[in-house]
């Protein structure tokens, strides 16, 4: 399967494999903003070759600019790996993950790093461990940090204060997004309707830096939470109709779904 490195380059030309029919939605051009400003802090991208039948991609970069609330200096990070449709169970995901780790190795990192979760859109840990990863820490609600070293640096670090991260947050329902997944676009419209719905104000917090998604994320995730009377009820994009369900039970409160 030929790799296609996506840069600053040519990313215009190739897309990043996400919401590649509707290039011209908003979330879409705002995630072609953030990965041109991205690729100046090293972060890497490769897809699976559409021409020979490939469905999948990997984003990675340096630790100390990853957008997940952990501290990864030294290490590469990945934040998203997919594989989907009939590329899956070929290897792919493999070749896509060894692609990562050579890059590491050549470039003397400590390891390689990524956030993982059961039973939603990110990549589930057997897969990692799989490929010699072990965990390196939880957060809840299902997060756990999964890292390969190469040798004794130390490992990543996730925060421990997620609760009072959350209960900082005002009334009504808040939504900490970024750029980085071109879905948030929809995702924070979905909430905004499930505030109106709900008599809420909905307040829109914008991470625009990995230093404040270390500093402010009320979830391990770090790039999209919608926090409700100080409780963190969602961290991917849900539905209206499934967020105003969320709400509605979050009175007096309810774990994240």
């Amino acid at each position: 399967m030929k790799l296609i490195d996506v840069t600053c380059d040519n990313v215009e030309a190739t897309g990043f494999f996400c919401k590649m029919s509707q290039r011209k939605s908003e979330g879409y051009r705002r995630k072609l903003a953030w990965l041109r400003e991205r690729f100046a802090e090293g972060l890497r991208m490769k897809l699976l070759d559409l021409q020979d039948g490939g469905r999948g991609f990997i984003e990675y970069l340096p630790g100390e600019y990853a957008w997940r609330a952990v501290d990864a200096a030294g290490y590469l990070f990945i934040h998203c790996l997919w594989v989907v449709g009939a590329s899956k169970g070929r290897g792919y995901g493999r070749l896509l993950l060894e692609q990562c780790i050579a890059d590491a190795q050549c470039g003397q990192r400590a390891g390689v790093a990524m956030l993982t979760s059961e039973g939603n859109f990110l990549l589930g840990r057997d897969f990692l461990a799989a490929h010699g990863f072990v965990s390196a820490g939880h957060a809840p609600p299902s997060f756990e940090l999964m890292v390969r070293r190469f040798g004794r640096a130390p490992l990543p670090r996730l925060p421990a204060d997620w609760t009072a991260r959350a209960a900082r947050c005002g009334p009504g329902l808040t939504v900490f997004r970024t750029d980085q997944c071109p879905y948030f676009d929809d995702a924070t419209d979905s909430a905004r309707a499930a505030a109106r719905q709900c008599g809420l104000h909905c307040n829109v917090v914008p991470l625009t830096s990995a230093a404040e998604i270390r500093e402010k994320s009320p979830t391990a995730y770090g790039t999209f939470a919608l926090v409700c009377a100080g409780r963190v009820i969602s961290y991917h994009p849900t539905p209206t109709k499934r967020l105003v369900e969320i709400i509605h039970a979050s009175k007096p409160g309810c774990a994240p779904q």
